[in-house]
């Protein structure tokens, strides 16, 4: 076993989430444990750094540039604010895997643009703060040979979460949804793994314009609302919902600008809007699954999501035939889901293992991923 860290920072923007892990063995003998996790908050203005970088109308490659190492400034902090937590010192770490924070994510090539993705975080300046060697850029590698780059944890899942007689579909509910769906007895071959729709982004983007918050705790605001079905039946239209998989979005299809144009169209009391957000994301997460419904399934919620009490509800209220759960209802933590697979993904890569899933990426082959950035 050797200590090691995983970093991710999603959609949310909630901050840098840092999994502190021991971490054993490679492939189907990988071996992990939880030992300690944090998530280190974003400065306001850091935040609104990133809000402008992820804005068509406000970016530019100048504050792209920038905080690009601001946010490897930051990760590196992460990191040792996490092994002091501990009480180890960061050279003790074999080794870093951290996703980076994703700007820009094109699935499928258009008009002029190639398929591509882009997330910042500069891992020299993560290595250099840690004394420790850094993998990064995981996603890049799966759309070299014709993945999506993304989603990017059902390696991690297979790994953690088979089970023999039960079909266990892994929904993570961070800005945005994304399912990976275990068969029972199945093997690595047989997932399905894909971005179910809006996660928390909607409802996010709509506390902030209605309440200055950054999301809603508890699901309070959604319990207060009715969901306004007219608005929900045309956001079940939307063309993303109804895609077959594989098949991955992002804020460019569910974020700030799409919210905005909501917010133009219907006029809503504000506690209906988030309620009816909250809905679609529910909505969205039930029709993606059904049709993987079968015998004893489990359907367990990790993410920032998984503590929104009206959604949860929703989803169970959608999907009255599946057991819903959250992540620490089978022992694992719903905030650190996401962090530990970017620390299997980064064992797999410095032991020349593939960590991608073709099924659920489009992938023309399974491959290594990840940069490397050896201390």
């Amino acid at each position: 076993m050797v200590y090691a860290v995983g970093l991710m920072s999603g959609t949310s923007l909630d901050g840098v989430d840092a999994a502190l892990v021991e971490i054993s063995g490679k492939n189907e003998t990988t071996s992990v444990e939880l030992l300690e996790f944090l998530t280190c908050p974003f400065e306001e203005k850091t935040l609104q750094k990133i809000r402008e970088t992820l804005s068509l109308e406000s970016s530019d490659v100048e504050k792209i540039c920038s905080l690009n190492i601001e946010l490897g400034e930051l990760f590196a902090k992460a990191v040792l604010m996490v092994c002091d937590k501990a009480g180890i010192s960061s050279d003790e770490l074999s080794f870093i895997g951290s996703h980076g924070q994703t700007l820009f994510h094109i699935p499928f090539a258009r008009a002029d643009f190639y398929a591509s993705t882009f997330q910042i975080g500069d891992p020299a300046v993560i290595c250099e703060r840690t004394k420790t060697t850094v993998v990064s850029n995981f996603r890049e590698r799966d759309m070299a040979v014709g993945g999506q780059g993304a989603p990017i944890v059902p390696y991690s899942e297979y790994i953690l979460y088979q089970k023999p007689d039960t079909t266990r579909l892994l929904q993570n509910i961070g800005g945005i949804g994304n399912v990976t769906v275990i068969p029972k007895s199945g093997k690595l071959a047989d997932i399905v793994a894909f971005d179910t729709g809006p996660g928390n982004v909607i409802m996010n983007e709509l506390c902030l314009y209605f309440f200055d918050q950054e999301y809603d705790k508890d699901g309070l605001h959604a319990s207060r609302g009715t969901v306004d079905q007219a608005l929900l039946k045309e956001l079940m239209t939307h063309p993303y919902i109804q895609k077959s998989y594989p098949k991955t979005t992002g804020r460019e299809d569910f974020g700030k600008q799409f919210t905005a144009t909501l917010l133009k169209k219907w006029q809503l009391p504000p506690e209906d809007f988030i309620a009816t957000a909250t809905m679609f994301t529910a909505k969205s997460i039930a029709k993606a699954v059904k049709e993987f419904i079968e015998g004893d399934t489990e359907l367990i919620i990790g993410g920032g999501g998984s503590y929104n009490q009206t959604l949860v509800s929703m989803i169970k209220q959608e999907l009255p035939n599946v057991q819903v759960l959250i992540q620490e209802e089978i022992g694992y933590s719903s905030e650190a889901k996401e962090a530990i697979a970017m620390a299997v993904l980064a064992n797999q890569t410095l032991q020349h293992c593939t960590g991608n899933v073709p099924n659920a990426t489009g992938a023309k082959k399974a491959v290594p991923l990840g940069s490397i950035t050896y201390y």
